[in-house]
C-alpha cells in the first residue's frame, strides 16, 4: 500500500534536523515532500536587505540538497501561497501538509488563510512551535496575562525550559532519512503539476530580489566575505559547535560586549532563518555548562542562555502585542516632536557623523550586513537621543541592511533604546564616547571600520575631539553630546505622563 504523500512548508525553519513540523510529518509517512513558496507580495512588503536575500538564497541551496540526499525533494514554488499551497495538495494528493507556527502579525494572517484553503478542500493541516523553547500561550503571569517586564519572564522562562529540558523534550532530533520522493510522471493529477509556478532552480539571491521587484534586483551582495553570519545548516552547527568549544561561550559575559573581538557566536540570522534551531542552541550551552571549569565560564554560559531568552521575550511580546509592529508601546511616545533633520539622518546612514564609534558601527552595518550588539544600542541611542530622530527610521534602516532583520528583535531593540518599549527604566541615554571607552578602549573596532582614521591617536578616536590636520576629510561632529542629552530631556519632559 503507498504510504500517505504530506507536504512540509517550509519558512523560517531552513533545516531538516531538529524540525519539529517536519519531525511530526516525517514520524506519520516517509513520503514527505518539502515545500517553499516565493511570495513576490511578501518578499516586497518588508524592508528587503541584500545580505538576507544572500543569506536567503545560500540557505535555500543547502536546504535542496538535504532533501535530495533524505530521499526526497524541495519544490521551490513563486506566487500566493494561499493559491499554490492547495494547487500543490490537489497535484500530488497530498493528504496533510504541515508548517510551523510564526508570531509575526502578517505571517499568522496569511497562515490562517491558508489553512482555511486547504481545510476548505478536505486537507488537513498540522501546525506545531519550533522557533521558541517555550511557546507565547504557555508563558504567562499569574493573572494569565502576556509579561511587559523581561527579569519576571526569565524566571519563569528558565523555569519551564529547564523542566522541560530534564524530562528530554528539548533534545535536538535527526534530520529524517530515508524518505520517499514524489514521480512527477505518476501524480493524480499530473496537468496541475505541470501548469505550477516551479522554479527549475534554487534562485540566486539576484533572482529572490527580481520577485520581489527590488530596486537592487540584479546587484549581488557584496558584503558576503565580511559578514560572520554564514547561511546553511552545516554552517551554523560548524558556528554553534565552535563557539561552545572554542572558548567565546565561555568568556561570553564579558567578550559580547567588545565589537573589536570576536566574543559573539554571530548565530542570529540562523536563528532568524531557522538553519538552527533555539533546542540546537540550548543544547550547546548545556554540554558547555557540564564541561566547565570555574564560576565565571558558568557566569559567562548563563548570561548565553539569557540572551536566548531576550530573543523569546521579543517574540512573544510581538505575538501577544502585535501593534508594537506600527508603533510605541508607550502612547506618550506617540505625540513626542521628532526633529527628524534629514541631513543628520543620512549623516547617520552613511557613518559620517563625526562620532567615530557610531560611524564605525554604522559603516559594519552597510558593509558587511550586520551589526555587533553593543554598537546597535550606541547607534539606537545616538539616533533617538543625540539627533532627535524617530526610532521608527531606524528601525527601517536596520531592517533594509541587517543579515539577521527580524520585526520582534529589530523593534524589541529599538523600542528598548528608544524608551518607548517595555521597559522598566523609562528613559535611558548612552554618551557614545564613554561607550567607546568602556568597550573599545584600543578603538580596535573603530579602526577597523574607519581605516581613514588609522592614524589617529586612540584617545581621540574615542572621544571624537579629533584635530582639523588628523581628520583629513572625515567630519567634525555634527552635534554636542551634552547639549543634545538637554534638549532630548526637556522634549522628554514635555511628553503627557500615565
Amino acid at each position: 500500500m503507498t504510504p500517505p504523500r504530506w507536504l512540509f512548508w517550509h519558512r523560517r525553519d531552513l533545516r531538516l534536523a531538529d524540525n519539529l513540523g517536519l519531525a511530526a510529518a516525517a514520524a506519520a509517512t516517509p513520503a514527505v515532500t518539502g515545500v517553499v513558496v516565493l511570495d513576490p507580495a511578501e518578499l516586497a512588503a518588508v524592508q528587503q536587505a541584500p545580505a538576507r536575500l544572500w543569506f536567503l538564497a545560500e540557505s535555500l541551496r543547502e536546504l535542496a540538497g538535504r532533501w535530495r540526499a533524505a530521499g526526497s525533494r524541495l519544490v521551490i514554488l513563486q506566487g500566493d501561497p494561499v493559491e499554490l499551497l492547495p494547487r500543490l495538495t490537489a497535484a500530488t494528493g497530498a493528504a496533510v501538509v504541515a508548517w510551523n507556527r510564526g508570531v509575526e502579525p502578517a505571517e499568522r494572517e496569511r497562515d490562517r488563510r491558508v489553512a482555511a484553503a486547504l481545510q476548505g478542500d478536505g486537507v488537513k493541516v498540522l501546525v506545531d512551535w519550533d522557533q521558541l523553547l517555550v511557546p507565547p500561550e504557555t508563558i504567562l503571569t499569574g493573572a494569565g496575562d502576556p509579561y511587559r517586564v523581561y527579569g519576571p519572564f526569565l524566571r519563569n522562562w528558565r523555569g519551564q525550559v529547564e523542566r522541560r529540558a530534564a524530562a528530554g523534550e528539548l533534545d535536538p532530533l535527526p534530520a529524517p532519512r530515508e524518505l520517499l520522493d514524489l514521480d512527477p510522471a505518476s501524480l493524480p493529477r499530473p496537468e496541475l503539476w505541470e501548469a505550477l509556478p516551479l522554479l527549475e532552480a534554487v534562485p540566486t539571491a539576484a533572482r529572490l530580489a527580481a520577485i520581489a521587484a527590488a530596486e537592487r534586483a540584479h546587484e549581488p551582495f557584496p558584503g558576503a566575505d565580511l559578514c560572520p553570519c554564514r547561511p546553511g545548516e552545516a554552517a551554523a552547527l560548524a558556528q554553534l559547535e565552535a563557539f561552545a568549544d572554542g572558548g567565546a561561550m565561555a568568556s561570553y559575559e564579558e567578550g559580547r560586549n567588545l565589537p573589536g573581538d570576536a566574543g559573539t557566536s554571530a548565530l542570529s540570522a540562523a536563528l532568524r532563518f531557522g538553519s538552527l534551531s533555539p533546542r540546537q542552541a540550548w543544547a550547546a550551552a548545556a554540554v558547555a555548562r557540564f564541561a566547565a571549569r570555574s564560576d565565571e565560564a558558568l557566569a559567562s554560559i548563563t548570561v548565553w542562555e539569557q540572551e536566548l531568552c531576550w530573543r523569546e521575550f521579543y517574540q512573544q511580546a510581538l505575538f501577544h502585542f502585535p501593534e508594537l509592529a506600527d508603533g510605541p508601546y508607550r502612547p506618550q511616545w506617540r505625540h513626542f516632536p521628532w526633529e527628524n533633520d534629514p541631513q543628520r539622518l543620512a549623516a547617520w546612514q552613511q557613518g559620517l557623523t563625526g562620532m567615530p564609534i557610531v560611524d564605525a558601527a554604522m559603516r559594519q552595518l552597510v558593509e558587511s550586513g550586520w551589526m555587533h550588539n553593543r554598537p546597535r544600542m550606541i547607534v539606537a541611542s545616538y539616533l533617538v537621543k543625540d539627533l532627535i530622530g524617530d526610532w521608527r527610521l531606524g528601525e527601517r534602516f536596520f531592517m533594509e541592511h541587517l543579515v539577521d532583520g527580524d520585526l520582534a528583535a529589530n523593534n524589541g531593540g529599538w523600542q528598548w533604546s528608544a524608551s518607548s518599549g517595555m521597559d522598566p527604566k523609562p528613559l535611558r541615554i548612552f554618551n557614545p564616547a564613554t561607550q567607546a571607552a568602556k568597550f573599545d578602549p584600543e578603538a580596535t573596532y573603530i579602526r577597523t571600520w574607519l581605516p581613514e582614521l588609522a592614524h589617529v591617536a586612540t584617545a581621540d578616536l574615542i572621544s571624537g575631539h579629533i584635530g582639523a590636520l588628523e581628520r583629513r576629510g572625515y567630519p567634525e561632529p555634527i552635534v554636542d553630546h551634552k547639549l543634545q542629552q538637554a534638549h532630548f530631556k526637556a522634549l522628554y519632559a514635555g511628553l503627557p505622563r500615565g
